[in-house]
C-alpha cells in the first residue's frame, strides 16, 4: 500500500534561513510555500521525494505546539510521510495493525508565489504505537511541481531516511511486517551496529542500532538525510565555494560509493551526500 515516501518534515525557527540555506544545498528554488494553521512552510521537491520545512507562526494552538517542540528537542528532523494510492484502504490497515490512525483528513494548500493549488487526504498514526517517531500516509491526486535547478552540481534525489532504534526486532517488525516494506538488507558490524535497509520507493528508510548510543530505550529517532548527486567532486567543489561547511570527500560504506558530509547549514539534520555506484542495487 506504501509506494514511496513522499516527503519529511524539518522543523525550525528561522524558515527565511533555514530556506536560504537548502537552497544554498540543494542549488535549488523552493517548489511550493505557503502558510496556514499555526505555520510558515517552505517545500523543496526533488526527483523522488520532497523536504519541507516548517516554523511557527502566529498565536494560535498549533503554533504553540511547534514552538514546544522546537523547545524541547530543537531544530531537526520532526516526521516522515509516505505515499499511499488509497488512503482508505491504507488508514483500514493502520487500523487492523493498531496503529491507532487519526480520522482522514482532507486537506488544501495554495502556494504563496503561483496561487497554484493542491489538495490530498492524510492520516497519521499516534506515536506511542510506532516508539515515538511520527508517522503521516498521505494519497494526493497529482504530483507537485519539481524545485528549478539554479546552478550545476545540484542535489538529485533523496537516497535514504536513517531511523534510530534501541530495539531493532521491534523497528523491523514495524517497518517490514506490519508497513509492508521490503527489507533489502540486514547486517551486523562490530564497529558500526546494526543497520537494515527497507525498500520505499525510489529510496531506503535505513534503520540502525548501535548498543549504547542511544540513551532513551523506550523510543526510536528520526536521525538524519542522505541526498544523491551526480557528480560528488563537482558538488564539492559548489558547496566549499559557496562557504558551505563540509568534510572532504571519502569511500562510503556501500561498495563502489563516494560520500561527504554537510557539517552546518541543515537546520540541526546530520546529512550525507553520496554518489550512488552506476548500476549497484542495494
Amino acid at each position: 500500500m506504501i509506494i514511496g515516501l513522499d516527503h519529511v518534515v524539518v522543523l525550525t525557527g528561522d524558515i527565511k534561513a533555514a530556506s536560504a540555506a537548502y537552497q544554498t544545498l540543494f542549488a535549488r528554488t523552493p517548489s511550493w510555500q505557503n502558510s496556514g494553521d499555526g505555520a510558515d512552510r517552505v517545500l523543496f521537491t526533488l526527483d523522488n521525494t520532497s523536504l519541507e520545512l516548517m516554523a511557527p507562526s502566529g498565536e494560535d494552538a498549533n503554533a504553540d505546539r511547534i514552538r514546544n517542540v522546537l523547545a524541547a528537542q530543537g531544530e531537526g528532523l520532526a516526521s516522515i510521510c509516505f505515499r499511499t494510492g488509497d488512503i482508505a484502504k491504507m488508514h483500514r490497515r493502520l487500523d487492523r495493525l493498531t496503529l491507532k490512525p487519526e480520522p482522514i483528513a482532507e486537506v488544501e494548500s495554495r502556494d504563496a508565489v503561483s496561487g497554484a493549488t493542491l489538495s490530498w487526504k492524510r492520516t497519521r498514526t499516534a506515536t506511542d504505537a510506532t516508539r515515538g517517531v511520527r508517522l503521516f500516509f498521505l494519497e494526493r491526486d497529482k504530483e507537485r511541481p519539481l524545485s528549478v535547478r539554479t546552478t550545476p552540481a545540484s542535489i538529485t534525489a533523496m537516497d535514504h531516511v536513517v531511523v534510530s532504534t534501541s530495539d531493532p526486532e521491534r523497528a523491523a517488525a514495524l517497518y517490514g511486517a506490519r508497513l509492508g516494506l521490503d527489507m533489502a538488507l540486514d547486517r551486523s558490524h562490530p564497529d558500526w551496529g546494526r543497520l537494515m535497509f527497507f525498500r520505499c520507493g525510489d529510496l531506503i528508510v535505513e534503520v540502525t542500532h548501535r548498543p549504547g548510543k542511544q540513551a532513551d530505550t523506550t523510543t526510536d529517532k528520526l536521525y538524519g538525510l542522505c541526498w544523491r548527486v551526480a557528480d560528488i567532486e563537482a558538488t564539492h567543489a559548489r558547496l566549499v565555494q559557496a562557504g558551505v561547511d563540509v568534510s572532504e570527500i571519502r569511500t562510503g560504506r556501500k561498495p563502489g560509493t563516494r560520500v561527504m558530509t554537510v557539517r552546518k547549514g541543515t537546520c540541526g539534520v546530520p546529512t550525507l551526500l553520496v554518489q550512488p555506484s552506476p548500476g549497484r542495487d542495494v
